[in-house]
């Protein structure tokens, strides 16, 4: 008998009816795009539940990162960023027709170190662009003090971040924008989506032009744009899903507990502040203080003393072997692609790299069952031992 296949990530999605019934009204009106009343009512929503005072959608979070480059940063300028990050961050930097710098990461965060982006700024710096990672927060503090001495713009790429509080406020109030995937793949989703989230109100009518192909009016342009539009559909799972999103939430921290007791609870040394459990060698992101998780996704990090006697991929064959599909997540680096070796800071990232041939992220979902948690987390312990 076949063994059931359990997927690293699963979309998370409404009722069917409740979708059916949500987007009646698209037939009823035959607006299916440009700022539809779906779009605009999630767009309010989402205001409220991120307590940001601005929101712009678009169609991904590709589009979203693209169009703050484009309106805060400057063609042919250099922006520092993280290798540690999907390949989008820095693809966007590229087409956006700037450069991308690499700057390496905290060891604990895994988010882009403050202390190193002073001493990668020169005449050419426009912007930087930080990372959360796997819903773990940057030193918003340390970056906005390196960011005002040079006058830099800060554009966060919050794609992992959604919903996340920091000091009681909503990720998307730091910096000057932050940008949110909608994923199918990602905690919250609209299918595909993704929105900019700023405290400038100005920055508004500049991103409705530019996903707009740059109109002004209709007829009058003014500057270049895109076509990065949410269209209603799109919206309408936004909205339904937004309805269910404290349950999804719940579920993730259920199925991220039960990993963490398991793997994590099984040596008195065991340390809650860096992760680290020493008997079985392995490393898991610690929840930071004073700030909300939304729980995004699970990685360990395999090997990180001599007590593991496995390398992560040792780990993730054994577990594809069951049909247990896990994913080396970020992994390789994006300074490790073929079209930036070369790049200023590429291969001058140790800490990034060390992680990056390190982690695992573990299979992470709403519906994931409490007992297929439990089955991969003594999986992996046995492996281990």
């Amino acid at each position: 008998m076949d063994k059931k296949r359990i997927d690293v990530t699963r979309p998370s999605m409404p009722p069917f009816e409740e979708y059916v019934n949500e987007i009646k009204s698209i037939w009823e009106r035959k607006w299916l795009t440009n700022f539809g009343a779906i779009h605009n009512e999630l767009a309010e929503k989402l205001e409220g539940f991120l307590d940001v005072p601005n929101i712009s959608l678009f169609t991904n979070g590709h589009q979203a990162i693209y169009s703050a480059l484009c309106l805060l940063g400057k063609p042919g300028g250099e922006v520092i960023t993280t290798p540690f990050t999907f390949a989008s961050t820095t693809h966007a930097i590229a087409q956006a027709g700037m450069t991308p710098v690499f700057c390496d990461v905290d060891p604990v965060t895994y988010t882009l170190d403050p202390s190193k982006i002073e001493a990668l700024i020169t005449e050419k710096t426009v912007a930087i662009l930080p990372v959360h990672v796997y819903g773990n927060v940057c030193d918003t503090e340390a970056i906005s003090a390196v960011a005002k001495k040079y006058g830099l713009p800060v554009i966060y790429d919050a794609a992992h971040a959604f919903g996340v509080k920091k000091n009681g406020k909503g990720i998307g109030n730091f910096g000057d924008v932050s940008l949110y995937s909608f994923h199918a793949t990602k905690a919250y989703n609209s299918i595909e989506g993704g929105a900019a989230a700023y405290g400038d109100k100005e920055l508004s009518a500049g991103f409705k032009r530019f996903i707009n192909f740059g109109l002004v009016d209709g007829e009058n342009v003014e500057n270049t744009g895109t076509n990065a539009k949410m269209n209603e559909f799109s919206a309408a799972m936004g909205l339904c899903n937004l309805r269910h999103i404290g349950e999804v939430l719940e579920g993730r921290k259920r199925v991220c507990t039960i990993y963490k007791k398991i793997l994590f609870e099984c040596d008195p040394l065991f340390d809650e502040k860096t992760g680290v459990e020493p008997s079985l060698g392995i490393k898991m992101l610690p929840l930071q203080d004073n700030v909300e998780s939304n729980y995004a996704y699970f990685p360990v990090l395999f090997g990180i003393n001599e007590n593991c006697k496995v390398t992560r991929d040792q780990v993730k064959d054994m577990l594809a072997t069951e049909n247990i599909h896990a994913r080396r997540y970020f992994y390789p680096l994006t300074s490790e692609f073929d079209c930036y070796r070369g790049a200023k800071g590429a291969g001058e990232t140790p800490v990034a790299e060390s992680i990056s041939r390190k982690v695992l992220s573990l299979p992470l979902y709403a519906e994931l069952a409490s007992e297929d948690a439990v089955m991969i987390a003594e999986l992996i312990k046995a492996f281990l031992k």
